[in-house]
Order: C-alpha cells, then sequence, then structure tokens
C-alpha cells in the first residue's frame, strides 16, 4: 500500500540556497514554486522512454530534470564513480545539492532501465525523490516484448493514479495523446525547414528551441510556441530572409542526447562553416515522427506501442535507427554526420563502430567526437570540428 508519509517530503518553498543562483535559474526556481504553490504536481524524467501522456492524463506536469552541463558533477562524483556518463552524473548532482528547480519540486520522478548506469543510479537518486522506474525491454524483435511494456505502461498509470488521487479515464489519456501529437507535428514542422536550401534557421536555435519541450509544463502553450516560431520563419524565408549562407555544410548531429553539448559542438560546428540541419538524438527527428494513433480502440497500447519504437543504442538490435539515419542523409541532403558520444556510454559507444561503417558504405563523410560536458576539450573539439567541415 502507497504510504506517502515513509516518502521525503516534497518541498514547496525555496532552497536554501537559492540566493546563490544566477537571475535565469532564480527566474525557473520562481515558476516552480509558483506551479507548486498553485496545486500544481510536478513528475521529473530523464529520458525519450517516458510515456508523457500518463503523466499528462493524470493532471501533472511532465518536466525535463536539469543534468545537462558540468556545474554539479564534481558535487555527484563524491558518491557516483568518476568514470560514468555526464548525464547521469549531472543529473544526480543537480538532485543531491538542490540547484535544479525542477528535481527540487518534483512530486515524483519517472525512471527507465536504459543503460545500467542510469538504472543504478535511480536506486541512490530514491534516498532523495520518490522514483519509479519502469523496466524497458532490451530487444524488440520477442514476440512478447510489446506486452511487457504495456504491463509496464499499466503500472506506471497505476502509479500515477494513487500518488496523485486521480482516474486516469481513456478519454484523459486520448486528450493527452492529441496534445502531445500537436507537439510532435510542430516540432516536424520546424524540422522541414531545415529541409531547404539553404535552411530557413541555424541548428543552434533549432536545437535550444526544442530542448525547451522539457523544462515546460504546459503543453498546449509550448506547441503553440513552435507553431508561431515556424510560422515566422516561414514567413522571413519567402520573404527572402537567408539566415544561413547558402555555402554553409550540411551536417546531422547524431549518438547520444545534444541537450549538453549544444554550445560545445552546436555553436562550434556553426561558427566553423557548417550548419545543423537535422539532429538524429533520441529526442531529434526519428523520434518526434512517431505519432501515437490517437483513434486507437486501446489508447494505453497505442501509446505503448508508440514508446517501445524509440530506436536507442540500448536495444539490441537497433538497427531501425541506421536505417532512419541514412533515410534523413537523403532528406535533407547531408554533406557530412558528426556523432556525439558522451564519455562512458558504452552502448553509444560500441554502436558508433556500426554507424561508421554504415555511412563508409553509403559514401557519407563521418566524424565521431567524444566529450562530456566540460570544457577541457573545447579547443580539440574546435579544431576536429573545423578540418571535419573544411575537408566537406
Amino acid at each position: 500500500m502507497y504510504d506517502p508519509s515513509a516518502e521525503p517530503a516534497v518541498p514547496t518553498d525555496l532552497p536554501s540556497i537559492y540566493e546563490t543562483f544566477d537571475e535565469a535559474r532564480r527566474a525557473s526556481f520562481i515558476n516552480a514554486m509558483n506551479y507548486k504553490q498553485d496545486g500544481g504536481k510536478l513528475c521529473g524524467y530523464l529520458c525519450s522512454y517516458s510515456p508523457l501522456e500518463l503523466v499528462d492524463a493524470a493532471g501533472a506536469g511532465a518536466v525535463g530534470l536539469c543534468g545537462m552541463n558540468n556545474e554539479t558533477i564534481p558535487d555527484a562524483e563524491t558518491v557516483l564513480p568518476k568514470n560514468l556518463c555526464p548525464l547521469i552524473k549531472g543529473t544526480y548532482g543537480f538532485a543531491l545539492t538542490n540547484k535544479c528547480p525542477f528535481t527540487y519540486f518534483s512530486d515524483m520522478i519517472l525512471g527507465e532501465t536504459t543503460c545500467d548506469g542510469k538504472k543504478k543510479m535511480y536506486e541512490l537518486l530514491a534516498d532523495i525523490k520518490p522514483v519509479h522506474v519502469m523496466q524497458l525491454p532490451q530487444a524488440r524483435n520477442r514476440s512478447y516484448a510489446p506486452d511487457i511494456w504495456y504491463e509496464e505502461c499499466k503500472l506506471l498509470k497505476e502509479e500515477l493514479e494513487q500518488r496523485f488521487d486521480v482516474d486516469i479515464t481513456d478519454e484523459k489519456l486520448r486528450e493527452a495523446v492529441r496534445r502531445r501529437n500537436r507537439v510532435r507535428r510542430a516540432m516536424l514542422d520546424l524540422y522541414g525547414l531545415q529541409q531547404l536550401e539553404p535552411p530557413a534557421m541555424s541548428g543552434v536555435e533549432l536545437m535550444t528551441t526544442l530542448l525547451r519541450a522539457t523544462f515546460t509544463f504546459d503543453v498546449e502553450q509550448y506547441a503553440q510556441i513552435l507553431e508561431d516560431l515556424a510560422s515566422k520563419r516561414r514567413s522571413a524565408y519567402e520573404a527572402g530572409e537567408r539566415p544561413v549562407s547558402k555555402d554553409a555544410k550540411r551536417l546531422m548531429i547524431t549518438g547520444c542526447p545534444t541537450g549538453g553539448v549544444i554550445q560545445k559542438v552546436g555553436m562550434t560546428a556553426e561558427r566553423a562553416g557548417g550548419v545543423i540541419v537535422c539532429v538524429d538524438d533520441c529526442s531529434g527527428e526519428r523520434t518526434q515522427s512517431m505519432l501515437v494513433d490517437e483513434d486507437a480502440p486501446d489508447i494505453l497500447r497505442a501509446i505503448s506501442d508508440r514508446y517501445l519504437q524509440i530506436n536507442c543504442s540500448v536495444m539490441s538490435p537497433n538497427t531501425g535507427r541506421i536505417e532512419h539515419m541514412l533515410d534523413m542523409v537523403n532528406k535533407y541532403k547531408v554533406d557530412g554526420i558528426v556523432e556525439v558520444v558522451l564519455q562512458a556510454c558504452h552502448t553509444f559507444n560500441i554502436e558508433s563502430v556500426l554507424v561508421q561503417r554504415a555511412c563508409e558504405e553509403a559514401g557519407v563523410p563521418y566524424m565521431k567526437l567524444e566529450t562530456d560536458y566540460s570544457t577541457n576539450d573545447a579547443g580539440q573539439v574546435e579544431t576536429r570540428l573545423g578540418a571535419f567541415i573544411e575537408m566537406l
């Protein structure tokens, strides 16, 4: 039986170190605090496999957790091993130090058994926050895999209903699906503008805009922001504005989640004469193109099936990722592929061998960048990206 008294208390006021934060983070803390004090519930998550429609249908806000910079990694390393993915260390460090507003104010954290590092980190995170971990199948080529994930979605539904004292009906799920599909279509509309020659916006603007989706409580408001931006950029392009040089080399970024390296990799590549026309990480174009069937007779099954189809290197085999990547090369007229591998991300690091092999067979220039969230290798990254783009 769920016993809320046995769990850490969820704060509704500011942490004691609030005054040490910069202006932007203070604003985020105030927004999250106001949301909580107005009766809002928050569910933090890390991964694209998190079925956000269930959280929405429970009346809670789904929000991505901070963990995409180097700030709290030294704090995390007092507990976690140093040779661990920076995303995992960053996420745990922000929770440990109360420096992320979304972790601090979360009523629960939704985890998943993707990589080994994350699923073990969730065990430690449970000392700080209530955590619900979904057991993800590690392959899709078994007949029972969809049923496993469906059962996990049912368990999450029951957990959310109990925790937030709500009834998640099919109609609430369908409404949530429609809202999330609207966001996905808006994202695809923005990606479509990058197919133009030259593209209608810089890749860095696209990446930072899409990253905002993980930090937005109001799904419909965010969809409207995306739709307005796409309309604005399309109108400007039709009026003759060209924010990107026609000579810029068209790049695809693939590999690990890119939120923590937008500046180090994205901005550097575009300063060196490239433009990022598509992002092929787990929250990029290939994932956003997967819509949930809004009219499916079993809407929970439709949600479950959609999320299980996401291509991540934790899946074995993961051929769908490479097939989609090569399709996007033609779709976006890509000149070269840059694969970003976060240090100690073993699944993506090993899978990069298959990605490079596929690129060589298709005649697509490829480079691999293994990096973290620090600035220690910024000079090396700049040199390598510059040389790669010059070669193109």
